[in-house]
């Protein structure tokens, strides 16, 4: 039996702690708030095994200038951001060619398929089934040519890894969704996408399964983090913890603390942001509206729409435009209804410019681990990569951990030295 110290308290950290757990290590997870209030609180609710594919930046001049002249609302930004983030994005450009993302999607798509799984065992162990509805999301364009494009497109998504979507028409779609109020041209439903009612909750849910299993749960600065004699040690609000081995999952603040040890990790900070209307009538799945880059998801809170993404510092202040771009541009075929009054929620995706997270140990320190850079996924794919962790712990060998393990991205150029 091993000593693990896991850092931090999100769906990745708090499912690594449970991996741990699971094969019988004494395991300590740390955070300096509450599980699940970060990236993974405030996502569109997704486990998404139907995700075969990364989100590769688009290559063509006419889209990047729209972007760059803000005219559409997928991505927002602060220049002295991106040309902070410059070196990583180039090569997410890079790695953005056809071939590459065809590469990258194998090990993507795999990690998805295993996603609803893996989360199933820790739902039923949790008793947190009321949380999870298994309805999948509606993918919708108004422009019927733009429509069927993406309708062959799915068809041979469906063809190459085994995925099952629904081509529908714009009627078809109404007469599922009553909440639907006009056609559009065209929706393709992916039916294997199951959708979480209250994301934070069910990572405290999972949390709390930790804890009652007689996990260790402590809070207190990740930043204080170094090596000792015999492994590592970090401060907490209770005093010095130390153990022989820890895992670095910190979503976005990964690539900081790892600095301090040597390692350059090149990021794209991905700010999403959502709010939540008091819709007259629900959703019993998800609309992910790609005409305005929003996702609309029925949840305990209210009808939750979540927006693209804002590439700009972590510690830049709101900016709700993509939130108020994307309310008025699904009004044309839902009622929204009133804003519920709450504080203004933001989180940070961790996207790797390769489009695949760093899983494994580190390549200079004994005992440390990395379980970071899950991008959109992190919810969908947490106890799944958890488990590969784990394998890669146990000194087991996969196609997948291969083709995730730092120390490969570190020999191929993919992270720096």
């Amino acid at each position: 039996m091993a000593e693990i110290l896991v850092l931090g308290a999100g769906m990745i950290g708090v499912s690594t702690a449970l991996a741990f757990q699971e094969r019988g290590h004494a395991v300590t997870l740390l955070d300096r708030r509450a599980a699940g209030q970060e990236a993974s609180y405030g996502n569109a609710g997704f486990i998404s095994a139907d995700s075969t594919e990364p989100y590769p930046l688009p290559r063509n001049l006419k889209t990047l200038a729209a972007f760059g002249l803000g005219l559409r609302n997928d991505v927002t930004y602060d220049l002295r951001a991106v040309l902070r983030m410059a070196p990583a994005l180039w090569q997410y450009l890079r790695h953005s060619r056809p071939d590459r993302v065809a590469e990258q999607a194998r090990t993507y798509a795999e990690m998805a398929r295993r996603s609803t799984a893996a989360h199933q065992r820790l739902i039923d162990a949790a008793g947190l089934g009321n949380l999870v509805r298994r309805s999948g999301y509606y993918e919708i364009r108004r422009d019927p040519r733009t429509a069927e494009a993406e309708a062959r497109d799915a068809q041979a998504l469906g063809r190459d890894y085994n995925v099952s979507p629904e081509i529908l028409s714009g009627a078809e779609l109404c007469r599922r969704e009553p909440a639907i109020i006009s056609e559009v041209g065209g929706a393709i439903w992916w039916p294997q996408t199951w959708l979480c009612a209250d994301p934070g909750a069910l990572v405290e849910g999972y949390a709390e399964l930790f804890r009652n299993r007689g996990g260790t749960w402590a809070q207190g600065d990740a930043t204080t983090l170094e090596q000792v004699s015999g492994g590592w040690r970090v401060q907490s609000d209770g005093g010095p913890i130390s153990a022989e081995h820890v895992v670095v999952a910190m979503g976005a603040w990964s690539p900081k603390l790892l600095a301090r040890f040597g390692y350059k990790i090149p990021m794209v900070y991905k700010r999403g942001y959502h709010a939540h209307f008091d819709a007259p009538r629900g959703l019993g799945a998800s609309i992910m509206d790609g005409d305005n880059a929003v996702v609309l998801t029925s949840m305990n809170k209210g009808l939750r729409l979540a927006t693209g993404a804002a590439l700009v510092d972590m510690s830049a202040p709101a900016d709700t435009r993509q939130i108020t771009r994307g309310a008025k541009g699904v009004s044309d075929i839902i009622e929204l209804g009133p804003r519920i009054a709450e504080p203004q929620w933001y989180g940070t995706r961790p996207f790797m410019p390769d489009m695949l997270p760093v899983v494994g140990a580190a390549p200079k320190h004994k005992g440390l681990w990395c379980h970071f850079g899950h991008g959109h996924l992190g919810f969908t794919k947490g106890p799944a990569s958890a488990d590969l962790l784990v394998q890669a712990f146990e000194g087991g060998r996969s196609d997948v951990l291969d083709a995730i393990t730092p120390a490969r991205k570190y020999a191929l150029g993919r992270l720096g030295a």
